[in-house]
Formats: structure tokens, C-alpha cells, sequence
């Protein structure tokens, strides 16, 4: 063990890891539709030719009455900018628009035109909003981790993470920062700044998977890859014969917000006569 456990906030890390767009283009975005925040307003109810706005997974769909007469669907950037178009084959009632690989956070336009006349034009708020419900340990949850594998599961861990926003979010790494047995950085399995490996482990393929979708709405379990409750000798924290605590930060790592999402825990280890033997405890802070 390279620092005893009273020294563990020395190790802790805190990381914080325009214009206006062409009357073709945008379809005269000051035009139509309301920039009010009022959340309680509907942005569809003062026009009748978009009938819904939705995120699906990374799709943004956009229903049209079945009345509308529109030959073009412009999606907006919140700066102004155009996203991308879609061209409305005579009939269609449905355009989608990808979001991947990365999109910005914020209020778009659905843009509806004819002739290059704007005859339609709504807002939808599109902004993730990810939380950390909770974090355990395999060898304490069983009934938490996967099925179906021959890959041990007592020394990785599982994280429950919430978008409770209007917009999807793509996880791409899983960190453990500090006072863990077998963290992420130089003192364990040393892949904190390797951008090919994410940490994440996917049950279905057993293998290591580079990002996991979270849509608006929905709660998924990420699962670790690099066995960060693993003892191992020379690594970050072992097992002493008197009882230890420390803290460590947990990271997910995104590709569309700026800041990754962090969360510092509590951990506690019991007394052992050997370096692998102890009990762990993760508490909140």
C-alpha cells in the first residue's frame, strides 16, 4: 500500500473537467412561435401543422398533421445554426433528425416551410440531466449484477444513473478516483486518460463496451470493466489490521455535457491480518 489511509484527501481528485442563420436556412426565425421559458406553455398549441415533438433514444422525431402541406423541415441549433433538414415526401407525416455522435444542449426550432415560405415554427428544449442514484459493490449486491457470464462479479461495481431531462446523454468512461483498492489512475489499472478504454463492461457481449445511451426519461445500471474493489498488491488501498476509511470521487465521463458527472463517497474498511481479507463500506457525502 503505497499511502496509509489518513493521507487519502492528498489523493482525492476534484475535477471540473451565434449568430443568426439565412431566412432560407432557418425559415425566418423571428418569425412565429414563442422564446418564453414558461415551461407550462405548449410550444404546439399556437399552430396546428406540427402535431408532436419527441426524443426517441438519439432520434429527435417530428409528427405532421395530416393536413400539413410542407416540403422542408429545418431543425435549428439553440445558437442559431442549422442542424440539419429534411425534405417532406408528398404524404409523409413523420421526419427524424440523428443526434449522434454529440449535439449542444438547449432550445431548438422545428422550422417547417414551403416554397421557402415559413408556414410553421415551434421550440423543444432539448438538455440532459443526469444523476447518480447509487453506486455498490457485487460482492455485496449479487442480485445487482449480471447473469449468464463466467466473469466473476464480487470486485466490480454497478452504478444506477437517472436522466430526468428533456434530452439523451452517452456515457463514455467509468472512473474510481482515490481511496478504492484498485482505482482508475496510475495507482491501479492506470486507464483514466486512455481514450480507448471506457471502463464499462457490457453483459450482453461480455466485453468492454465505449459507450452506453442514456435517453431522456429512462434509468439505466452501468457496470465496471476493471475490477476497481479488487485487492492487489502494490495498488491503491489493502487491508490493514486496523479498521481504515477514505473517500473516492466516481466519474462518468459524457460526450454531450461539458462537465462529467462526479460523485465523492465515504468508504470504510475493516480490520484483516490480510491485505484482502477486509469488509468494505460505501457511504454517501
Amino acid at each position: 500500500m503505497k499511502h496509509p489511509i489518513s493521507d487519502v484527501s492528498r489523493r482525492t481528485v476534484s475535477r471540473t473537467i451565434a449568430g443568426a442563420a439565412l431566412a432560407g436556412l432557418a425559415g425566418c426565425l423571428g418569425a412565429g412561435g414563442s422564446d418564453s421559458s414558461d415551461k407550462s406553455t405548449d410550444p404546439l398549441a399556437s399552430q396546428d401543422l406540427i402535431k408532436n415533438v419527441a426524443v426517441t433514444g438519439m432520434t429527435l422525431v417530428v409528427e405532421l398533421a395530416a393536413s400539413v402541406d410542407v416540403d422542408r423541415i429545418n431543425l435549428i441549433e439553440p445558437n442559431g445554426e442549422l442542424f440539419s433538414q429534411r425534405r417532406v415526401a408528398g404524404g409523409a407525416q413523420r421526419v427524424s433528425f440523428e443526434l449522434r455522435p454529440s449535439y449542444t444542449p438547449g432550445k431548438y426550432r422545428i422550422v417547417g416551410l414551403k416554397n421557402e415560405v415559413e408556414v410553421a415554427n415551434v421550440s423543444y428544449d432539448i438538455q440532459p440531466d443526469l444523476r447518480i442514484v447509487e453506486v455498490g459493490i457485487g460482492k455485496y449486491h449479487p442480485d445487482r449484477m449480471w447473469n449468464g457470464s463466467s466473469r466473476e462479479t464480487d470486485d466490480e461495481a454497478f452504478v444506477a444513473v437517472k436522466n430526468r431531462g428533456t434530452g439523451p446523454d452517452i456515457i463514455s468512461k467509468l472512473l474510481f478516483i482515490g481511496d478504492v483498492p484498485y482505482p482508475s489512475d496510475e495507482d491501479g489499472t492506470n486507464y483514466e486518460n486512455n481514450d480507448r478504454v471506457s471502463g464499462i463492461y457490457d453483459p450482453s457481449s461480455d466485453s468492454e463496451q465505449t459507450e452506453v445511451v442514456i435517453a431522456a426519461g429512462d434509468q439505466v445500471t452501468i457496470y465496471s470493466s476493471r475490477s476497481p474493489f479488487a485487492f492487489v498488491p502494490g495498488a491503491g488501498v489493502a487491508c490493514q489490521e486496523q479498521p481504515q476509511s477514505g473517500r473516492f470521487e466516481l466519474i462518468l465521463e459524457n460526450q454531450v455535457q461539458d462537465i462529467p458527472l462526479s460523485r465523492t463517497y465515504d468508504i470504510e474498511y475493516s480490520a484483516s491480518r490480510e491485505f484482502d481479507a477486509c469488509d468494505i463500506e460505501i457511504g454517501g457525502v
